[in-house]
C-alpha cells in the first residue's frame, strides 16, 4: 500500500456529519475514518445513522466511530449534542454539513420524490420551511455551535457539501415525463434545494472570513449527481449534459473529502469544489 503524505493524516482528530445515514454521508465518513479520522455520525433518523456506523466499523476495524440522532433543525438538539461532547471530552475537529432534503427521480409524496407539488405555482411555504431548516439553517447552527469552539480552539475545518445546483440552474427538462397531461402536471426539481445550495456555497464564504484569523478553514463542496439505480431515461438525459459523459459513482467524492479536511488543502479557504464531470462549463 502506497502510504499517503503526512498533511493528510487525521490521527487525533475527529469529525462530525450531519446527515450521515444517507446517500453520500457514509461515504464521508468513511473517507475521514480512512485517514485515521475517529468519526461521528449523526442524523435525525437515529437506525440510519447507527447502520452507516456499523458498515463503516466493518470497513475500517479500527475507526473510531458512534452513531448519535441530530435534529439539525433544533438548536437546542445541536447545543445538546455539542454540551454531550463536551462533557465527554469529545473535540470536534472537522464538522461536515452534509444534512439536507433532496426529491428524488421517480419518487413519490411519501418518499418525497418529484411530484406536481414540487412545481413553484402550488409549492407549499410549509416544505419550503422544512427544506430550508434542515439544509441551511441547520448548517448555520452546526456551525455555530461546532465552529465557534474550533475558532475558540484555534483551530478547525468546516465543510459544506453544497451541489452542482448551487452554481446552476437545474434544468428541469431532466425531469418531464411522458405520461403528463399538462404542462402544469410536470415534476421539476423544486426551488428549495437550488436556492439552499447557492446558500451554503454563501454560508461557506461568510464564515471563511469571519473566522480567517482563528484558524477555521471553511470550504464547500459541490458533487455533480450519483449513480443510484435512477431510471434509465433520466440517467440518458442527465449524461449527455455531462462532458465525461457519465454520472459520478457514489464512492468518487471521497478523495476530494479528504482533501478538503485534512492539512493538504491548509491554504484554501472560502473555495467551492465543483466535481461535477464538467457539467457546469457547459
Amino acid at each position: 500500500m502506497v502510504e499517503l503524505p503526512a498533511h493528510f493524516d487525521l490521527s487525533g482528530r475527529t469529525a462530525l456529519i450531519t446527515g450521515a445515514g444517507g446517500l453520500l454521508g457514509g461515504q464521508h465518513a468513511a473517507a475521514l475514518a480512512q485517514l485515521g479520522a475517529g468519526v461521528i455520525l449523526t442524523d435525525i433518523d437515529a437506525a440510519a445513522a447507527a447502520s452507516a456506523a456499523k458498515a463503516l466499523c466493518v470497513a475500517f476495524p479500527a475507526a473510531r466511530c458512534q452513531a448519535l440522532p441530530l435534529d439539525v433543525r433544533d438548536p437546542e438538539s445541536v447545543a445538546a449534542l455539542a454540551s454531550d461532547l463536551d462533557g465527554c471530552g469529545e473535540r470536534v475537529d472537522i464538522l461536515i454539513n452534509n444534512a439536507a432534503i433532496d426529491a428524488k427521480v421517480g419518487g413519490n409524496n411519501e418518499t418525497g420524490g418529484l411530484t406536481h407539488a414540487s412545481r413553484l405555482e402550488v409549492f407549499a411555504v410549509a416544505q419550503w420551511n422544512l427544506e430550508i431548516a434542515v439544509g441551511l439553517t441547520g448548517a448555520m447552527l452546526c456551525a455555530q455551535a461546532f465552529g465557534t469552539r474550533m475558532a475558540e480552539r484555534g483551530r478547525g475545518v468546516i465543510l459544506n457539501i453544497a451541489s452542482d445546483l448551487g452554481v446552476i440552474a437545474p434544468d428541469q427538462r431532466l425531469y418531464r415525463r411522458h405520461d403528463a397531461a399538462a404542462e402544469n402536471e410536470q415534476p421539476v426539481k423544486p426551488v428549495t434545494y437550488s436556492v439552499i445550495k447557492h446558500g451554503l456555497v454563501g454560508l461557506t464564504k461568510y464564515l471563511a472570513t469571519y473566522w480567517a484569523n482563528r484558524g477555521v478553514r471553511v470550504n464547500a463542496l459541490s458533487p455533480g449527481g450519483v449513480f443510484n439505480g435512477q431510471d434509465p431515461e433520466f440517467v440518458a438525459r442527465i449524461e449527455r449534459l455531462i462532458p465525461l459523459g457519465r454520472m459520478a459513482a457514489v464512492g468518487q467524492y471521497r478523495a476530494a473529502v479528504q482533501f478538503l479536511c485534512s492539512d493538504a488543502s491548509e491554504y484554501m479557504t472560502g473555495h467551492n469544489l465543483i466535481i461535477d464531470g464538467g457539467r457546469t462549463i457547459w
